[in-house]
């Protein structure tokens, strides 16, 4: 098992909590994955959502931090200069220079899932690169976690590519893969060759909706693997832009044999844990 990886604070801003004339905490949480950028602003003690964006970060994490925080500050009809605090997580939170603290993913997604969902007890997070499933405590403090990091499947890019060699839309993606009787054998979650194996179930005259529900299970199958390494209760929060494919989630859901909860905005659970943690260390 992987000990829990150090958090990181950088040098830390003069945090203003006293400015005139305004009573609330404005805080921020930026999670910079490898394929999007997310921002979201809070206003505490609330803890309501003043705004928040999603974009692609593209080649420049720094710049593609300062592009969401700015469209997630606009929506909110504030400037930089009104956050008290801003917390930085994802792959890409140390090239986020003005954070005032950088933390791991884990600990972000976890704090995020537990304002939505309290008592949550396991996270699996499926984002554009690695797979993640995390175990919490009783207080919603992560135990411990399983991730694959080294591999694409299961991940956004691995469904991005699948989506071309069955020639659908990202986004129906999940839907066809539910109109199928019963999924299609996939014996690899290998990127590669998978695709060639999707290739060769066409030829053979199998489905695009076999084939989809075939892939879904598949990364349903590789996700348990993750998670039989941990101590998996319910209640589960499924979070990443994965999230948004049902089939995935359907598939999550019988091969583990529990409810699986997602979250109205699945990609912004980071950036909110990110967020509320900038709430709590300000305080």
């Amino acid at each position: 098992r992987h000990p829990m990886r150090s958090q990181h604070r950088s040098r830390q801003r003069g945090i203003r909590t006293d400015r005139p004339g305004r009573q609330a905490l404005i805080t921020a949480g930026v999670d910079i994955g490898s394929l999007t950028a997310k921002a979201v602003v809070l206003q505490a003690p609330a803890l309501t959502t003043a705004g928040r964006s999603i974009m692609p970060t593209g080649s420049l994490p720094a710049e593609a931090a300062e592009r969401v925080l700015d469209a997630a500050l606009e929506k909110a009809g504030l400037t930089r200069g009104d956050i008290d605090a801003l917390v930085a997580t994802g792959y890409g939170r140390i090239a986020v220079e003005q954070a005032d603290w950088r933390i791991t993913e884990i600990s972000c997604h976890a704090r995020g899932a537990r304002h939505l969902l309290p008592g949550v007890r396991t996270v699996i997070d499926l984002g554009g690169q690695d797979a993640k499933v995390i175990s919490l405590d009783d207080d919603g403090r992560p135990l411990d976690f399983e991730m694959n990091d080294r591999c694409a499947a299961g991940t956004g890019r691995f469904f991005e590519l699948m989506s071309v060699a069955l020639n659908v839309t990202l986004p129906e993606f999940g839907d066809i893969a539910l109109q199928a009787q019963s999924p299609a054998p996939i014996s690899n979650t290998c990127t590669v060759f998978a695709e060639s194996e999707v290739i060769g179930l066409l030829a053979e005259g199998r489905s695009v909706a076999e084939i989809a529900a075939g892939l879904c299970e598949s990364v349903a199958r590789r996700v348990l693997q993750l998670a039989n390494r941990l101590h998996v209760r319910e209640p589960v929060v499924f979070c990443g832009g994965v999230a948004y494919n049902r089939g995935v989630l359907a598939a999550l859901r019988r091969v583990m044999g529990m409810e699986v909860v997602v979250p109205e905005q699945p990609q912004l659970v980071g950036a909110l844990g990110a967020a509320l943690l900038a709430v709590e260390r300000s305080q």
